[in-house]
């Protein structure tokens, strides 16, 4: 079926409602839309499902979540009664429709016999994948599309030990959903086994943040500075309005001030762009108060509780961004000094980070002596380490992290978890006040203890059909021109983690790259600057990481720059034109 079949088959269809019909009626002249909405199915990869929400097979609506849950449904089903009766759990965020699609999703698995567990209320991410490790379920789905503009939804799945599925599961999840017929092979609301759809929530909030307190690693430091200690936070209108200044209040801090116009949900986000504490925009009512009320921290989480990040006041007075690589590199510094103070780390510890974060966190971990692993972007895979060593039987897990604002610590989840990290920010920030300094001030004295690192990022959006054909032109375009070299130096090392092949420029000699297969290029110049190339996997967009050192802090900034300013010209683009 092409794409307007599949388009005149939704308009004659009873399964859809008339508003859906209606929406698609008004498209009927651009054949052009009506391509891009119904000329595929949203792809389900390892991250589940993302897209905007409107009628369509390749849009987010009730319909092909249901499509998605079918699959899920029926790979559980091949699983056996006992898999039936671990249930599945099912959370969601603060996003228009996210109730209707998570409600969506219930009756299509009672439909099949399989127990639900779905939340009362919105949650955080990490909240569902704890769900699943704390109930004993098969699987999980969550409904958020994290950090995305409003327009957008997603469905997130989840397996039995709480990490996103194996990329064997999610291609068995793919072909089930591809082997059912969305209109007709589809359970309706009708069809649903209310018996089996178990609403649960408070119980399972006190159990998770009994958890997330429990990875405190200075439990008494905050009640030494909280008298003067003062954070201000945001939940970004989502779903860590509840849990973050609860876990804050937990551990003794009395001076907490929320963004009170952000702290209902709403999925409009009104006022953002991007519901997203990377960006400085996510901090401006957020700093309208701490100069209000005198505080020099800043705290603001993304709409679905995953991810976190920061302001500080500097030495100016000012309120400066801490990026998620000097998040995690403070994290690293701040745990492993604590537990060493009071004689607490393990001789077998390990921290994960992916192999598009500072490599700072490598400087740490030497002068720690803890064992540090590099993997793919994406929780799952820093999860998989942690399997690993729990079916081995061997270390001590300490942190998990991403450049893109995401931190783990403890077993309780497996996904990154900004409720606990809201915790460690606000333990740290204790801690170094008690010692004069704010966060600014302690990541500049790691710059002056394991050197001048310096990391970068640019991201450039393609929207439709022609935007996923330009991302791929952009990446073949990169895979098949390998640069010379970047930034002035020479490339004396390529991994195109597609192919799985690291080539040595110098010697060409060609070794794998020991990871899995991911459409990821990496290049590396004579002095360890570094470039990657990645297509996202739930936006529109490539973006490209840049990590530089140098001998200060200017001349990593600069080499940095140097690189960024090759990368554009090996795009074709004009100079700046690669913005964060």
């Amino acid at each position: 079926m092409n794409y307007m079949e599949s388009y005149k088959a939704w308009l004659a269809s009873p399964v859809i409602d008339e508003a859906s019909k209606a929406e698609l009626l008004s498209i009927q002249s651009d054949e052009k839309e009506i391509e891009f909405r119904f000329s595929s199915y949203m792809e389900f990869g390892t991250g589940g499902l993302r897209a905007k929400m409107g009628a369509g097979t390749a849009m987010m609506n009730s319909y092909t979540v249901a499509h998605a849950t079918e699959g899920v449904a029926r790979l559980i089903d091949s699983l056996g009664e006992e898999a039936k009766a671990k249930g599945v759990i099912i959370g969601r965020d603060s996003r228009n429709n996210s109730d209707i699609f998570a409600r969506r999703s219930a009756e299509v698995l009672s439909a099949h016999g399989i127990k639900v567990y779905l939340y009362d209320d919105i949650r955080p991410t990490p909240e569902l994948s704890f769900g699943v490790r704390h109930l004993g379920c098969i699987a999980g789905i969550n409904i958020t599309a994290s950090h995305n503009p409003s327009a957008y939804n997603g469905y997130k799945l989840y397996w039995e030990d709480g990490s996103q599925p194996t990329k064997e599961n999610a291609d068995k999840v793919s072909a089930l959903i591809a082997s059912a017929d969305i209109l007709n092979d589809v359970p309706t609301p009708a069809d649903a086994k209310e018996e089996l759809i178990n609403i649960v929530g408070p119980e399972l909030d006190k159990a998770f943040l009994d958890n997330v307190a429990g990875e405190s690693v200075y439990p008494d430091v905050v009640a030494k500075a909280a008298d003067n200690l003062k954070v201000v936070y945001t939940p970004l209108f989502g779903a860590g309005a509840k849990h973050a200044p609860a876990i804050m209040r937990r551990i003794g801090l009395k001076h907490i001030y929320t963004v009170d116009e952000q702290m209902e949900a709403n999925g409009d986000f009104p006022g953002l762009d991007k519901p997203n504490p990377e960006y400085p925009a996510s901090f401006k009512l957020g700093i309208e108060l701490a100069e209000k009320v005198g505080s020099d921290l800043i705290i603001a989480t993304d709409p679905d509780a995953d991810r976190v990040g920061i302001m500080a006041r500097n030495k100016a007075g000012e309120f400066e961004c801490v990026t998620g690589n000097q998040m995690g590199s403070l994290l690293l510094d701040y745990i492993f000094t604590a537990l060493k103070e009071q004689d607490k780390l393990p001789a077998d510890a390990y921290a994960v980070k992916t192999i598009v974060t500072s490599e700072m966190a490598s400087a740490i971990c030497r002068h720690f002596g803890v064992e540090l692993h590099n993997v793919l972007t994406g929780f799952k895979f820093i999860a998989e380490v942690i399997r690993t060593h729990e079916e081995k039987g061997v270390g001590t897990f300490l942190l998990g992290y991403e450049e893109s604002y995401g931190y783990m610590k403890g077993l309780y989840a497996r996904d990154k978890d900004s409720i606990v990290a809201c915790m460690l920010i606000c333990e740290m920030a204790a801690y170094y006040s008690l010692r004069g300094m704010t966060l600014i001030d302690a990541m500049d004295s790691l710059y002056a203890k394991y050197g001048y690192y310096t990391e970068d990022s640019a991201e450039i959006y393609k929207e439709g059909l022609e935007g996923k054909a330009a991302i791929a032109g952009m990446m073949n375009s990169l895979r098949e021109n390998i640069p010379t070299a970047l930034g002035g130096e020479k490339v004396i090392n390529f991994r195109d983690y597609q192919a799985e092949t690291s080539l040595n420029v110098v010697t060409g000699k060609v070794e794998s790259t020991g990871l899995p297969k991911s459409n990821v290029l990496y290049y590396m110049t004579e002095s360890g600057n570094v470039v990657v190339a990645r297509p996202s996997g739930t936006e529109p967009k490539i973006k490209f990481y840049i990590l530089a050192k140098g001998d200060d802090k200017d001349g990593s900034k600069a080499n940095a720059a140097s690189c960024k300013a090759s990368l554009e010209a090996c795009l074709g683009l004009e100079p700046g034109e690669l913005r964060k």
